[in-house]
C-alpha cells in the first residue's frame, strides 16, 4: 500500500476519458491517457492496456467518435472526440459520480 500512484475505481475512466474530450478535443489515445495524469497531479497512470479498452467501450457506446489522422509526431493515430450522446452523457455521469461522492463522504466523516 505503499504505492503513490492510485488504481483507476471501476468507471471512473470513462467520465474522465469524456471530460478531457470535452475540453481538448479531438485527441489521441496517447493524449488523452497523458492529460488526465497530468489532471490528476499524477496520481493516476494509465497504460495502453488500460485507456485503450476504454476508448473502445465508450465509441461502441456511442458516446465518443474516432477519425484516422497524423499526430504531432507525423504518426497516423485514431483521434477521438466526442459524439453527440457523449455530450448528453457527461451531465449524466457526473450527476452520478457526485451522488456516489456525497455518499462517500458520509461514510468517511466523523460520526455525530
Amino acid at each position: 500500500m505503499g504505492d503513490n500512484k492510485s488504481d483507476v475505481l471501476q468507471g471512473t475512466l470513462d467520465l474522465m476519458v469524456l471530460k478531457t474530450l470535452e475540453a481538448m478535443s479531438p485527441l489521441h489515445g496517447y493524449g488523452i491517457a497523458r492529460r488526465i495524469e497530468q489532471v490528476s497531479g499524477d496520481s493516476i497512470v494509465l497504460n495502453q492496456g488500460t485507456i485503450y479498452p476504454a476508448l473502445l467501450r465508450l465509441e461502441q457506446r456511442g458516446w465518443i467518435k474516432s477519425e484516422w489522422g497524423t499526430s504531432e509526431t507525423n504518426r497516423r493515430a485514431r483521434f477521438y472526440s466526442l459524439s453527440r450522446v457523449g455530450r448528453k452523457k457527461i451531465a449524466e455521469e457526473t450527476e452520478n459520480w457526485e451522488r456516489i461522492a456525497a455518499t462517500m463522504a458520509r461514510f468517511l466523516a466523523p460520526s455525530n
